[in-house]
């Protein structure tokens, strides 16, 4: 699935009535699918080059977990419900965006990623000179703050409530930077290097997560938690704890 990202501030939300916001930051996985094209390898003072191709997220999800009672009761019954925020392999697109890299004709070419903010991502990936033509795939995390806002549309249901579940998925940035040398480093030429910044996400762009109404079957008014879930279903930090289904 192809998401489209918006790009916002990193504000939260205000609260809104009756329901209930909790959020968490995610290191998620992200795989670049990318295609790097060249033109003007001998052209002075350099080439232009062109990045396009696809973002594969690492996925979210929340869970739901419904009790009747605390734990350590005799008449305890948990029941549990996933709801999907991002699929495993949902894509962003890159749309082409073309780098001039200034240190003439021909130049050796290395990519590396970064957050925008000083933080790098990868090392310095090794392309190769600019007529070989390129192509790149390599894994990264990309931070994320995910908000889930939780509302209670019914308590007394049997065999449980009926609950729905919206958020956001807000992404701290995610930049690739050209770096155009002249020769390889070590050698005893003296090395002249041009690096070149493309934004891929913005800083503050969010996936928006409509609302989804999953059921609860531990019986009336429940006490009702979440878990943050990676695409694979692994927990990110522990369950947070919401209260009865009437106080939210």
């Amino acid at each position: 699935m192809q998401i489209a990202l918006v790009a916002l501030g990193l504000t939260v939300p205000a609260m809104l009535h009756a329901d209930q916001q909790v959020m968490t930051k995610y290191s998620m996985p992200v795989k670049v699918m990318g295609k790097v094209t060249t033109t003007g390898c001998q052209n002075s003072p350099g080439p232009q080059i062109t990045l396009e191709g696809q973002l594969l997220l690492g996925g979210m999800q929340v869970e739901l977990i419904f009790q009747n009672n605390e734990k350590g009761t005799h008449t305890a019954s948990v029941t549990y419900t996933n709801v999907a925020f991002l699929e495993l392999g949902d894509a962003i697109t890159l749309p082409k965006q073309p780098v001039l890299g200034g240190v003439g004709g021909n130049p050796h070419i290395w990519i590396q990623f970064h957050d925008g903010e000083g933080k790098n991502l990868t090392k310095e990936i090794y392309l190769g000179r600019c007529v070989q033509g390129l192509e790149i795939s390599p894994e990264l995390l990309c931070e994320v703050v995910a908000l889930a806002d939780v509302a209670a549309l019914d308590c007394s249901n049997n065999p449980g409530p009926f609950i729905t579940v919206d958020g956001n998925l807000t992404f701290s940035g995610l930049y690739a930077r050209f770096i155009f040398r002249n020769n390889m480093k070590g050698t005893h030429t003296a090395t002249v290097e041009d690096r070149q910044d493309v934004q891929l996400i913005m800083k503050g762009s969010q996936v928006t997560i409509p609302k989804q109404p999953p059921l609860g079957g531990a019986g009336g008014n429940p006490i009702i938690s979440i878990q943050f879930q990676d695409g694979a279903g692994d927990a990110i930090g522990k369950p947070i704890k919401l209260g009865r289904c009437v106080q939210l």
